[in-house]
């Protein structure tokens, strides 16, 4: 990475401008399989460790990841839509979204950004569209 970034302020901004409380920030391992923990706000302490990797295909960071698409739950706390764990309940996010971070210029997704809110919620349209352009840009720095 050729320059330093405050992740925790980039979070913060992102979180704020869709009036989230919780969001996450992951790279891609070397492996190419392996989501690792870039940064996140309002993740409770015991599960922290439990997001710190998370494999391609696993949760909705990964599942965002392995397919290369948003991943989105309006409700996590009533429905895990088979592909959130259950423990994510304890997060009290009802309405989350996971988005991939591709690789400038390819398909290739070198991370996640992921928020939530502790409310019910369907990311619109142009929500989804904004949280694209926020991950391309994310992109030039992760």
């Amino acid at each position: 990475m050729s320059e330093q970034v405050d992740w925790s302020s980039e979070l913060s901004s992102i979180l704020e401008d869709f009036g989230c409380q919780t969001g996450t920030i992951h790279r891609t391992a070397a492996d190419g399989e392996t989501l690792v923990l870039v940064a996140q706000i309002g993740v409770p302490d015991g599960l922290i460790e439990r997001i710190s990797t998370i494999p391609f295909g696993k949760g909705i960071a990964g599942a965002a990841a392995e397919r290369g698409e948003p991943v989105e739950l309006c409700n996590l706390q009533q429905d895990l839509g088979g592909i959130a764990k259950p423990d994510a309940r304890q997060t009290g996010v009802s309405g989350s979204i996971a988005v991939p971070v591709f690789s400038s210029g390819s398909q290739r997704v070198i991370g996640t950004l992921g928020i939530g809110k502790y409310t019910p919620y369907e990311f619109t349209d142009a929500e989804k569209a904004s949280l694209a352009d926020i991950a391309v840009r994310l992109a030039h720095v992760i």
